[in-house]
């Protein structure tokens, strides 16, 4: 049985340990995702993670065009720096917009008025980290990750590839080396939305940590038979976002920020089904389900309100039989390699 505040140590690459809650805070939503939050209510939302124990962070310029970065740095500089593990991203240079000029922040609600270019080269790189540590008022990050080589960002795998050599050979990686070398951050890796940058960078070079939001989830498993080896192999750590495919597995009409597919709309119910034949609420399933695997050092999923946050501490501290898990792969709906 889990408990939200069980610690998971992680050695890095320059063999300095990193203590995780085994549930962290995703803080995607702090930047106005899916609606505008107040300061009052992200302040709530925040303060009662830590009172829940919760001591791992992650965030992003992305994530509201820096009011996620603001939001979460005010509330940390309230506690003691070594208390809690914090990660943010680079890859993504926040910009402020011409008069007149308009930009499309996606899924993010009232924002400031900036616009995001993709630059993942050395400057570029060293810029989004000092920018980064001016939002959150602090002096240092733990973990530096580059966000969204991947396909779903780039428009398919040969986009992907394409930033990845960027990354390479504009410096951005040798950046994020030097970062870590110095001590200015204890790790480094990709946070992206699938596991193929992860599997390619592992060939490319010695990333420490790699944040995959969703890819391993109920729904999905492919990273099983060869990023996860891979990862085993080299000693590299999973910190696992997007536990609920950004909803479906917690009852939302949304499937990785999109409309929920039939086929994956079926899928869902019939783990729904099994999983109300033993009495376990499908969102229980789908968070402890991650954590069970040995390379997950925290799952983060994302909170909008104190109501999630504590539902979130339940879920992954209910009690699940084994025998559902068991009736999962006889049935053919997870893995049969999957440890759970």
């Amino acid at each position: 049985m889990f408990k939200a505040t069980d610690t998971r140590t992680f050695v890095t690459r320059r063999s300095k340990t990193l203590a995780f809650s085994l549930l962290g805070f995703g803080s995607a939503p702090l930047g106005n995702f899916p609606r505008a939050l107040s300061e009052d209510e992200c302040d709530a939302t925040v303060g009662r993670a830590w009172e829940r124990g919760l001591r791992t962070y992650d965030t992003a310029p992305l994530y509201g065009l820096g009011l996620s970065e603001t939001r979460i740095g005010r509330n940390l500089r309230q506690h003691a720096r070594g208390d809690y593990l914090l990660s943010t991203k680079v890859g993504r240079l926040l910009e402020p917009l011409a008069p007149g000029e308009t930009f499309d922040a996606g899924i993010y609600k009232n924002v400031p008025r900036l616009k995001y270019v993709y630059d993942y080269s050395y400057d570029g790189v060293m810029r989004s980290f000092e920018e980064s540590l001016a939002r959150l008022g602090l002096d240092r990050v733990d973990i530096l990750l580059v966000h969204d080589v991947d396909g779903p960002s780039h428009g398919g795998r040969e986009g992907s590839e394409a930033r990845i050599r960027e990354l390479m050979t504009t410096g951005g990686w040798k950046a994020l080396d030097a970062l870590r070398s110095s001590g200015a951050v204890d790790a480094i890796g990709l946070g992206v939305n699938e596991w193929q940058p992860c599997a390619r960078m592992l060939e490319l070079a010695d990333p420490d940590l790699f944040l995959l939001a969703g890819r391993y989830t109920l729904l999905e498993q492919e990273p099983i038979d060869m990023l996860f080896p891979q990862c085993a192999k080299a000693g590299a750590g999973i910190v696992l976002g997007g536990p609920y495919n950004s909803g479906v597995l917690a009852g939302k009409a949304m499937f990785n920020y999109g409309d929920i597919p039939a086929s994956v709309a079926a899928r869902v119910e019939a783990l729904r089904a099994v999983c109300d034949g033993h009495g376990v609420e499908l969102r229980a399933a789908a968070l402890q389900f991650v954590a069970a695997h040995p390379l997950v050092v925290s799952v983060i999923p994302g909170a909008i309100s104190v109501e999630e946050v504590d539902a979130n501490v339940a879920l992954m501290e209910r009690a699940i039989p084994p025998a559902l898990w068991q009736d999962l792969k006889s049935r053919k709906l997870i893995h049969p390699a999957a440890p759970c």
